[in-house]
Formats: structure tokens, C-alpha cells, sequence
């Protein structure tokens, strides 16, 4: 898409992401100051912890609403340059008006995650460069919102954030495989998304049906699930199980660091929490298949702890020795048949 597109969601991502009063203060220069030393501590208890590890240190980066957008919206072109390659070449009709809805889905939907998002892992994501990217970030608006609004202790808040950052850090550098894996998960999806004849007649028909067994005609994976090719429904849920068990471990380690660590972890955990099941905002993570995010955190979480419960904390190993020892997304919901799978 051209770059006029790009800059469209920029545009639309910034009105939703609005500002915060302390956002470019010395309050944000401070913790810019002390998360490098956050993510050093975090990242030697997860390691500890999980017997992951992880070369060198990463870069670690306080950034405001605006940049994290910038960042993820460079990312995501990067990941979709394969399809706009074959649709300038195939010369597909309307290319012009999906554009830009697709700028403006993907400007707000990014524009509502900048006034949420706490801190971000980027080696999953290419950069703009073509580079790997191995960055921490935090969101600094959000994080000093979060303290102020809830009375959290700075230092411990800040430190619980960079251990669930760090988890994924040692998740995608101790596991070799892991990055490019899901990479080539992204690139399936990228190479399934083409022309569908008879795509809205297939759809008018699931709809029909959804309606009439008393099933939701939008479910967790969103609009996006909703338009989705059968191949892509199969990777989409390679994802999602995939997800779902690094978010699930992340949470794990986080919180069990954290109650060794932390005095306000427990209050911390809870407030997040009940953040991520706000009804006020469950319809819009709903028709955005954000909700899926939001349940790979509850979910992974039950597979991880059944696991822990049968075999021990060590069983989870074996996940991560090859890409088809990974949880299937039915297996996320059965944590015993995974064992017997693996062995």
C-alpha cells in the first residue's frame, strides 16, 4: 500500500490515542533512567526461573503513545509487503478503497491499544530496516498513568512490567526456533490472503448458521476471524495456541516472581486483571478479535498450571524442544492430552 496509507493510520491512531499530562515530563525521563536497570534485574530471575537465556542485553526504550504506534504500523508493512507486491501485480479492483479502510481499521484499533499497552517485546516484528529488533519497550504515558490512578509503588510496578517483557525476550531468544516459526505462521497468513470467489455468499451462510444454533456471529477472532479463508481460520488457530502458551508462561513467571519479590504484586495482578475484563470495552475487543488476546492470558495460564500439576514445572521443557511439541489450541483446553502427545 503506498505510504500515504501508512500515514493515514498514523494520523487516525493518534486522535485515538489522545496525550497525558506527564507524557514527555521528568517523571518519564526518570523511568527512561531506571528500566534499563529493571530489565537487567527482571531478565536474571526469568532466566533463573525458566532455565532460558537470552545473548547480550536488549535495547531498552521509553517511548510515548505516538511512537509505539510509529512502530507497530512500520512493523506491520513489513509484514503485509508480500500481499501488496501480488495485489499491484494482479491489479485487484478496489485495491484503492481497501486501503484506506484498512488504515482506518488498523489506526483505531492501535490508536485504542497506545492508551493501554504497558510495554512491548519487539524481536517478533521486523523492523523498519529489516532488522531484528532486539528492544524493551515501555509505554511511559501509560505507566505513570497506571501508578497515578491506582496508587501502585513505581518501583515495583515498573519492575513487575519489564519481567512479563523480559519473559518474552528469553521466551524468543532462548527458544532458537521460536521467532522464526511464528514468522513463518505470518507469512502463511500473508500467502493465503487472496481473492475468494463466492466469499460473501460463504459468509452470509456461516452467518445464518451462527444465528440459528444461538452462537455469536462475531466470536473471539473478530471481524478479521469472521473474514477469513478456511486456511487461514487453520494458521490463525496455530497462532492463537501458540499465544496462548507464551502469554500463559509469561503470566506465570511474572506473577510468580513477583509474589517472591513484590509486596503490591498480588493488588497489581488483581487490577490487571479486572483491566482486561472491562465490559466497556468488551464489545469493541470482540469485533476487533482483540478478545482472543485478552483470553490467551486466562487460558494459557489454566494450561500452564495443569501441566505444572500432572508432570511438574519441568514437563514445559518439551514445548519448547520443537515447533510440533507446541500446544494445539485443543490441547490448550486439555493440558493432560498434551502430555500424552509429548511424552
Amino acid at each position: 500500500m503506498a505510504t500515504a496509507t501508512w500515514d493515514s493510520a498514523v494520523s487516525i491512531a493518534r486522535r485515538f490515542a489522545g496525550q497525558y499530562p506527564l507524557e514527555g515530563t521528568y517523571h518519564e525521563a526518570r523511568l527512561a533512567r531506571q528500566a534499563p536497570l529493571l530489565v537487567e534485574r527482571a531478565t536474571a530471575l526469568v532466566s533463573a526461573e525458566t532455565g532460558l537465556e537470552a545473548p547480550g542485553a536488549p535495547d531498552v526504550a521509553v517511548v510515548s503513545r505516538t511512537e509505539w504506534v510509529e512502530n507497530n504500523i512500520a512493523s506491520f508493512s513489513q509484514l503485509v509487503a508480500p500481499i501488496e507486491e501480488r495485489l499491484g501485480r494482479e491489479k485487484v479492483v478496489g485495491r484503492g478503497v481497501a486501503g484506506r479502510i484498512m488504515a482506518a481499521e488498523l489506526g483505531a484499533v492501535l490508536g485504542f491499544l497506545s492508551r493501554r499497552v504497558l510495554g512491548q517485546y519487539e524481536l517478533v516484528l521486523p523492523t523498519s530496516d529489516g532488522g531484528d529488533g532486539d528492544t524493551v519497550m515501555f509505554v511511559g504515558a501509560n505507566v505513570l498513568s497506571m501508578e497515578r490512578r491506582f496508587e501502585f509503588r513505581p518501583s515495583e510496578f515498573r519492575f513487575w512490567v519489564a519481567l512479563h517483557e523480559s519473559t518474552h525476550r528469553l521466551q524468543f531468544q532462548g527458544v532458537p526456533w521460536l521467532r522464526s516459526y511464528f514468522l513463518g505462521l505470518v507469512e502463511e497468513l500473508v500467502a493465503a490472503s487472496k481473492p475468494e470467489p463466492g466469499r460473501m455468499a460463504r459468509l452470509a451462510e456461516e452467518m445464518k448458521q451462527a444465528s440459528e444454533e444461538g452462537r455469536p456471529i462475531v466470536d473471539e477472532k473478530g471481524i478479521f476471524g469472521l473474514l477469513a479463508t478456511p486456511d487461514q481460520r487453520e494458521v490463525i488457530e496455530k497462532v492463537q495456541a501458540l499465544m496462548s502458551m507464551l502469554e500463559g508462561h509469561g503470566h506465570v513467571v511474572m506473577d510468580r516472581i513477583g509474589e517472591r519479590e513484590l509486596v503490591s504484586q498480588a493488588r497489581m495482578s488483581r487490577t490487571l486483571a479486572a483491566r482486561r475484563n472491562d465490559p466497556r470495552t468488551a464489545m469493541f475487543m470482540r469485533l476487533v478479535g482483540l478478545e482472543m488476546k485478552m483470553r490467551q492470558y486466562d487460558d494459557g495460564a489454566k494450561f500452564i498450571a495443569g501441566v505444572e500439576r500432572q508432570a511438574g514445572w519441568s514437563a514445559l521443557d518439551a514445548a519448547w524442544l520443537r515447533p510440533s511439541n507446541l500446544p494445539t489450541l485443543a490441547e490448550i483446553g486439555d493440558p493432560v492430552s498434551w502430555l500424552y502427545r509429548v511424552g
